[in-house]
């Protein structure tokens, strides 16, 4: 295990950096967000063609490059801190992935190749009106046998789902949740563009009515194909939303140094320097957990469903917090529409509820390694935290945590330990 990136890693980084600083400027984050499609299909078409992005960690038999986890987390994380227009998300995390755990060989054939050269637009529909990320929330129908079927229903809140091409369909059959393709043209099917905070990443309403669909892989897999597929999700999130803590880090750091008040720079002030410091510590916290989870997702280890839940819990808090302390240092040019923080503000609030909050992601955690028991019957939140907080350090604790803070920190995890104890004897 090393956490250290590769030198073909950092050069893919500054590759891919350098173009989305020509192609994703703010000025044309402002242009495309404003847009139905919300996104420039010529970049679209250059990410494929020049870059090759949508196929990095496609395999190479279905038109991909066959690169792994790893690589795509660093395009994701530059993405992040570009705050990228585009459908890459939907397309390459979600849809992709869904494909390739599907087991469905046929299906990879059809639809991978053309995800990895772009020319298809891909996303996954799982989630209902209730809002539900989780396999109990769908509910929507789906009627036939051998590979044909109809579905009949909602999803909401589908990234890029009224401009897909390909549309990745969860519903149920009589034996279980199952995997469907439907075609973006394919009748019956309505699709209408959701008014949402956070303009930069759209989403959709679709219904079904006895709408056409071909099962992926076997009726009544789907929700362990799903399971999975949120996991990797929720880790690619993570790597999206340190990208975009780290660039607003930067940007208020150096407004602090820029800007002058009572004649000196207001970093120079001990309030600005703690939020700085604060910032710091839980952007750098955030980067390990979103590594590691990037790790455990290349390598697809065991441990992969309780850190991707770590991830996305710590990441997106850290991600909001951030946002916000940016907008504090700034000021009042940081509340102004003309100001690109409030656009940083919007995407960390919209990721941190995407596949689930914290409070849920932190929940699934303590389910994962057992301690559930325990945390159910106390319900004390402190506990929950503390969880999250051991297990963003216990992998990195030696490259990361100075040994003050790591004093504080195994004093913070034998407080939970005898909370529980606490509870236990209660019970």
């Amino acid at each position: 295990m090393n956490f250290a990136f590769s030198e073909e890693q950092e050069e893919l980084r500054k590759m891919v950096r350098s173009f989305l600083e020509n192609k994703s400027s703010e000025e044309a984050v402002r242009e495309n967000m404003e847009t139905v499609n919300g996104f420039d299909a010529g970049v679209w078409s250059q990410m494929a063609g020049e870059m090759a992005l949508q196929g990095l960690a496609i395999p190479e038999e279905f038109g991909g490059q066959g690169y792994g986890f790893i690589e795509l987390g660093v395009v994701l994380e530059e993405m992040g801190r570009a705050l990228l227009c585009a459908p890459f998300f939907s397309s390459v995390v979600l849809a992709a992935n869904t494909l390739l755990l599907s087991g469905d060989d046929a299906a990879k054939k059809a639809y991978l190749p053309g995800i990895a050269s772009g020319e298809t637009i891909a996303t996954l529909a799982t989630t209902e009106p209730s809002g539900r990320w989780d396999e109990a929330g769908i509910t929507i129908e789906a009627k036939g046998a051998g590979s044909d079927f109809t579905i009949s229903g909602t999803k909401s809140f589908v990234l890029d789902g009224h401009t897909a091409n390909l549309i990745i369909v969860a519903a149920r059959t009589a034996k279980g949740v199952s995997l469907f393709a439907v075609e973006g043209n394919a009748s019956g099917l309505t699709r209408t563009a959701l008014s949402t905070m956070d303009q930069t990443r759209k989403q959709a309403k679709l219904e079904f009515s006895n709408t056409p669909a071909k099962l992926i892989g076997t009726e009544g897999n789907g929700g362990a194909v799903l399971s999975q597929v949120m996991d990797l999700a929720a880790v690619a999130l993570a790597a999206e939303q340190v990208g975009g803590a780290q660039k607003v880090l930067e940007m208020a750091v150096q407004y602090a140094k820029d800007r002058i008040q009572f004649g000196r720079p207001i970093g120079s002030f001990q309030a600005i320097k703690h939020k700085c410091a604060d910032m710091l510590l839980e952007v750098e916290s955030a980067k390990s957990a979103a590594y590691y989870g990037m790790w455990c997702a290349a390598e697809m280890n065991e441990e992969l469903p309780s850190v991707a839940s770590l991830a996305k819990a710590y990441c997106s808090e850290a991600y909001f917090h951030a946002t916000a302390e940016n907008i504090q240092i700034h000021g009042g040019i940081g509340f102004t529409w003309e100001h690109p923080a409030h656009l940083y503000f919007k995407r960390a609030k919209s990721s941190e509820l995407i596949f689930g909050d914290p409070t849920y992601h932190r929940e699934l955690l303590a389910q994962r390694i057992g301690a559930s028991s325990c945390l159910q019957s106390c319900r004390r939140s402190q506990c929950l935290r503390l969880l999250q907080w051991w297990w963003v350090a216990r992998p990195v604790a030696s490259m990361l945590l100075h040994h003050a803070w790591c004093t504080r920190l195994i004093k913070q995890w034998n407080l939970f330990q005898s909370l529980c104890r606490r509870t236990r004897k209660h019970d």
